[in-house]
Formats: structure tokens, sequence, C-alpha cells
């Protein structure tokens, strides 16, 4: 399936988080934090302002992405977790 997000939205892979501490105790998935860094698989055209003009997006597919704790919508790809953030929602973009 091919999802093309709208507007200033972002689609996002999240990363796979360590199942085990730097201690060596394996971590049962209840206990795991979620995600704040991922890939963007597809961005929108970008966010139109009142006179209709249209600003592009700063992230481009491929960069990988640190975004909010608990931003987005969490949507199911083809049995893959993905996410859909506003651009505003993601903090930094990783070199």
């Amino acid at each position: 399936m091919k999802i093309k997000p709208i507007s200033d939205r972002v689609l996002i892979k999240p990363s796979e988080e360590e199942a085990k501490t730097k201690g060596g105790i394996i971590l049962p998935d209840t206990a795991k934090e979620k995600p704040q860094k991922g890939k963007v698989i597809a961005v929108g055209d970008g966010r139109k302002t009142e006179d209709g003009k249209i600003i592009p997006l700063k992230v481009k597919v491929g960069d990988t992405v640190i975004y909010g704790k608990y931003s987005g919508t969490e949507i199911t790809i083809d049995d893959e977790e993905h996410l859909i953030v506003r651009e505003e929602d993601i903090l930094a973009i990783l070199d």
C-alpha cells in the first residue's frame, strides 16, 4: 500500500527500540519506551499560508528525525507500525 501525506504531514517509520538494557536485562514489550526517532518514508506538499502560498517542508524522504514522544497518529501499513505527524512535531533532523 502506498500512502502520500497531505499538507504539512510526514509519514515516519519508528526505529526499533533496544530490547535489552546496558546491563543485559531483556525488557518485555510493555516496559519499553515509545521510540522518538525514525526514518521519513513520505512527506506532504507543504503548509499552505493564508494567501494560498505553499511553504515546502524542511524534511525529506530518507531523513532520520527525532519527534515528540506522544506526537502523531499511529497506523499500520503492510503489518508494520508507522506514524503520521505534522512537521511542527518534528524536533530535529539527524545527520
